[in-house]
């Protein structure tokens, strides 16, 4: 099989809980970090399957910058591209010849073929309980042992120790175990797949999972989240920099690379190989992290390369430490997150989104529009909608993670007015809106309107809210007995998440699709009349491929202003312009000639 074949063969989707929610991954390591005050970082226990190093790694990721400030926090991040590491971390109150505190992590190590992010967050509670008994005395490390030996992944050796004292037991071990692709083995207890993406009734999200923090991550960029979103499609290499704690950074970095996933209904549309369906997610990066985010840039990685993990294809990750965020040349977008102490402010702070040059980025007047929709829609969804939302508004939590809301989410419709986080409207958009209101006077609906109904529909009929994948085909019949409208609330407990996964990745759907069919549309025009003029659906001469003149122009795509407002972009707005001509090229290969929006009055263009 090919590596596009498996690379589309993977899901986008949430890992939901599939029959048995005790079932835990299986870890390749474990590991106790003490901080020294002489010694610094240390791993005081550890262990780990054959030929696994930790030292000189673990202990950094598992205990970035700025911990200290902080009484407890989880940390993710991912180790040789082959695991996923979770680290929960723990600071307790100590004598003074440990400078009147005690820092520890009790940490371990899932293979990333497990899932997205291995599922480590599963561990996520038994890491605590640890790390609050070992907090009493780390010497005592015979419940690190005992984990060890629950947990561990099954090697070759194991099962045969275990065949000689159950040949049945054994045989059936045997074969539940798979070798990995770096010559390990490993065991599941059962088919691992990422491709549940429904959340069946009185099914839910487990704690700690990332999913969980999308809601926050929308109140928390506001209309910023679609140019990030953009960034991510382009698969630029995204950094976000902020303070400790950095489980809600972590979190942040699976929603983008989540959010941005390409639906399996458009990737077949891509003829560029290999290309990544997903943005690789790094999760917690420091100083000692810098070859690894080097390797993201496409500039420096040979074609021959790439590889489905998405090497020289981008990444998002965030850090704590700010001297990465001088190092442009080892991201293409800075993302600076305000301290928690920012949310205590009367006015709200905004997270700062700029390109390496130190340009900053805001949303076009559309994505504003867009966002005042989307929140609208999700005030549907009753307030406390999952199980575990209290977990970002508890009062224990909000005094360490940044930007919880304490109020209702999306309750807050001013918040989306924040001008500062658009851009200025352009001189034609406003003339635009000046003559189609004199030229429309008197009519109940807008092109606005018409725009909002349009965003609107990209949060409705997900299999009556069951948090279904967009691009997955819908009943035609409806349960008996049940109405409407109960089927309409009728969400589940990730419904919520699922819903704005599906929000989405059917945008992205849209914009794929759209841009496929308008070079589908131009390729069969050339070849068939030798690039004369292509007509649009009205009988009207769009644009003759190649018009520039030049050779290098005979493959140009035209991308009009109608076809950008189909799909959802602002025909006003440089930067989306500029957004289309990137994705054609990257998805592509191709140049794009994009128009934007004009103003006519009796066949005179005004602007």
């Amino acid at each position: 099989m090919s590596t596009a074949k498996r690379r589309r063969g993977h899901s986008l989707h949430l890992e939901l809980p599939n029959g048995n929610v005790e079932e835990l991954p299986p870890v390749a390591a474990v590991f106790l970090i003490l901080f020294d005050a002489k010694a610094g970082y240390t791993i005081a226990w550890k262990q780990s399957i054959s030929g696994l190093e930790l030292n000189e790694s673990v202990e950094y990721k598992s205990l970035p910058s700025g911990l200290h400030n902080v009484r407890k926090d989880f940390i993710y991040f991912v180790h040789d591209d082959d695991y996923a590491g979770i680290s929960a971390f723990l600071n307790e109150p100590a004598e003074d010849a440990d400078r009147n505190a005690l820092m520890l992590a009790v940490g371990a190590l899932v293979p990333l073929s497990y899932g997205r992010l291995g599922k480590c967050w599963k561990h996520a509670l038994g890491l605590e309980e640890l790390a609050k008994t070992l907090v009493q005395d780390p010497a005592k490390t015979q419940p690190l042992e005992d984990f060890w030996l629950t947990h561990k992944i099954q090697t070759e050796e194991d099962l045969q120790n275990e065949a000689a004292e159950s040949p049945s037991d054994g045989q059936a071990k045997r074969n539940q175990s798979q070798a990995s692709p770096n010559g390990k083995t490993r065991t599941r207890n059962r088919a691992i797949s990422t491709a549940s993406a429904l959340a069946p009734p009185g099914q839910s999200l487990s704690p700690h999972h990332p999913a969980l923090s999308l809601p926050v991550l929308l109140d928390t960029f506001g209309p910023l989240i679609f140019p990030l979103y953009k960034a991510a499609l382009l698969r630029k290499r995204i950094l976000l920099v902020g303070q400790a704690p950095v489980e809600l950074a972590c979190n942040f970095v699976y929603d983008i690379s989540v959010l941005s996933g390409i639906p399996s209904s458009v990737s077949d549309l891509l003829p560029l190989e290999p290309l990544p369906i997903r943005l690789r997610p790094l999760f917690a990066a420091g100083v000692h992290d810098m070859a690894t985010l080097a390797r993201g840039s496409r500039d420096t990685v040979p074609s021959s390369e790439t590889t489905d993990a998405g090497m020289g294809y981008g990444w998002v990750a965030c850090t704590t430490d700010d001297i990465l965020s001088l190092k442009d040349h080892l991201f293409d977008t800075l993302v600076t997150i305000p301290p928690s102490y920012s949310k205590q402010a009367k006015e709200k702070t905004w997270p700062r989104v700029e390109v390496k040059k130190g340009t900053e980025i805001r949303a076009t007047q559309r994505d504003l529009r867009r966002y005042r929709t989307l929140r609208r829609e999700l005030r549907r969804f009753p307030s406390g909608h999952s199980p575990h939302a209290s977990k970002y508004s508890s009062t224990e939590q909000t005094s360490e993670l940044p930007f919880e809301n304490t109020q209702e989410t999306y309750d807050d419709a001013s918040s989306t007015l924040d001008a500062q986080l658009a851009e200025a409207q352009s001189w034609s958009a406003l003339a635009y809106s000046s003559f189609m209101w004199w030229a429309s006077a008197g009519e109940k609906r807008t092109d606005l309107d018409e725009e909002a109904d349009h965003d609107a529909t990209l949060l409705r009929h997900f299999d009556n809210y069951r948090g279904d994948s967009p691009d997955r085909p819908r009943p035609t019949k409806k349960s008996p007995g049940r109405s409407p409208s109960r089927e309409a609330m009728d969400t589940g407990p990730a419904g919520l998440e699922m819903t704005i996964i599906g929000y989405f990745h059917r945008l992205t759907t849209l914009i794929l699709k759209t841009l496929s069919d308008i070079i589908d549309v131009s390729d069969y025009s050339n070849a068939n009349d030798g690039g004369n003029a292509i007509e649009d659906e009205n009988g009207g001469q769009m644009k003759r491929k190649g018009s520039a003149g030049s050779p290098e122009d005979a493959n140009a795509v035209y991308v009009s202003g109608e076809d950008m407002s189909c799909m959802g972009l602002d025909i006003w707005s440089e930067s989306d312009r500029d957004f289309v001509r990137e994705l054609v090229a990257f998805y592509w290969g191709r140049k794009a000639d994009v128009r934007g929006g004009r103003v006519e009055c009796c066949g005179v263009r005004i602007c």
